[in-house]
């Protein structure tokens, strides 16, 4: 007897993925349903980010620039779509949110751990993040695995020291010179820095949309909400792609 045909519902899993999202309010709450969408959608976003960036690493480790600098685009698009949900979100006003606000509980985007992975994938780690998951000991294993492997940057570090440049502390000299001599590595930076401002570009609107939203209260899960999210502002992930601008 053959298996049942492979259809649409059955490989994407649809009856199962529509069944996720369950509001908690009563009623349930208009808008209820569009925040957990939406976030849920970032989930999987981060997922294939995660995918994406690891593969990048694989990458520099084989020394494929071009692959890698394509796999960065498609991250670079990604990004923008996250960006633009933004605009989704924010057709949810002050009180729509606040309907359904309290039924979040203790539960806050701050306890992502798919987003602490790729901070940690990107090259800020925070050995913090792996203690704040100790009521989760999955979690946990995931995030000590992420602060012990090497980020994006660690890789690229290293591809350079193979393409025969001296990094040393810091690797603004080999930039220059593979800016000023090295077309190829040259563009492969440029998409590092592409990368690092749509990150920031994110994290800036994500900003906006929690103070357009609640304002300066609190976050949920005890967070401090859009004050905490304002110090992740303005902190790039590759520096010495930056400061080289004023001696290229």
């Amino acid at each position: 007897m053959s298996d049942a045909a492979v259809t649409y519902t059955s490989y994407l899993k649809v009856d199962e993925l529509l069944s996720l999202q369950v509001p908690r309010s009563a009623g349930p709450e208009h808008d209820e349903l569009l925040f957990i969408v939406v976030h849920q959608v970032y989930e999987l976003w981060f997922k294939q980010v995660l995918w994406e960036l690891d593969h990048v690493v694989e990458l520099l480790d084989g020394d494929d620039q071009v692959r890698a600098g394509q796999t960065l685009r498609r991250v670079l698009a990604i990004l923008k779509v996250m960006v633009a949900q933004m605009d989704v979100l924010e057709t949810m006003t002050p009180l729509e949110f606040l309907s359904f606000r309290a039924r979040l509980d203790s539960a806050s985007g701050f306890q992502s751990v798919q987003f602490r992975e790729l901070e940690m994938l990107l090259g800020q780690k925070d050995p913090a993040a792996v203690e704040r998951a100790s009521a989760s000991p999955p979690a946990q294993a995931r995030l000590s695995a992420r602060l012990a492997a090497p980020s994006v940057w660690d890789a690229f570090r290293a591809h350079l020291a193979r393409r025969g440049y001296e990094v040393g502390d810091d690797a603004q000299d080999a930039l220059l010179d593979a800016y000023r001599s090295d077309p190829a590595t040259a563009a492969l930076c440029e998409r590092l820095v592409d990368l690092d401002e749509g990150v920031q570009e994110w994290r800036y609107r994500h900003v906006k949309m929690v103070e357009r939203t609640i304002g300066v209260r609190p976050g949920t899960g005890g967070s401090s909400g859009a004050e905490y999210l304002r110090t992740t502002l303005g902190r790039p992930l590759f520096p010495d792609l930056w400061a080289i601008r004023v001696r290229l």
